[in-house]
Formats: C-alpha cells, sequence, structure tokens
C-alpha cells in the first residue's frame, strides 16, 4: 500500500523504525496494516494510480428555492 504523510510529527519522532518522515512523503515499503492504520487515523492518504475526484461544491440558489 502505498501512502502519503499528512501531519508532521516532532522531532525524535519514528514510523515502523525510522525518522518519521515529512510532510507529503510518499511511503511504499510499509507493512499494510500499519499504512492502512495511518490512513485510518487520518495521518496519511492512500495515493493511488487515479487522480483525486474532485467535488463541485454546488452554487447557493442554483434550482432550489
Amino acid at each position: 500500500m502505498r501512502i502519503r504523510i499528512l501531519v508532521s510529527q516532532p522531532p525524535g519522532a519514528v514510523l515502523h523504525g525510522r525518522p518519521w518522515p515529512t510532510e507529503g512523503t510518499e511511503i511504499d515499503d510499509l507493512p499494510t496494516t500499519v499504512a492502512a492504520h495511518l490512513v485510518a487515523s487520518g495521518v496519511a492518504e492512500e495515493v493511488t494510480e487515479a487522480p483525486p475526484v474532485r467535488r463541485r461544491k454546488s452554487r447557493k440558489g442554483d434550482g432550489d428555492v
């Protein structure tokens, strides 16, 4: 599972025996359970080949009264 770190940690923090990566770093060599836990915790996001889905915000007043 490939993940991207979303949250920085204080100096000295470790991730699976290594220094905590900087925000935005992509990692693909963690055990799946560790990576899934980071994603579920909101600390990381899964990186997929597909571009992220962008949702359109509806404009206030469009069609509904």
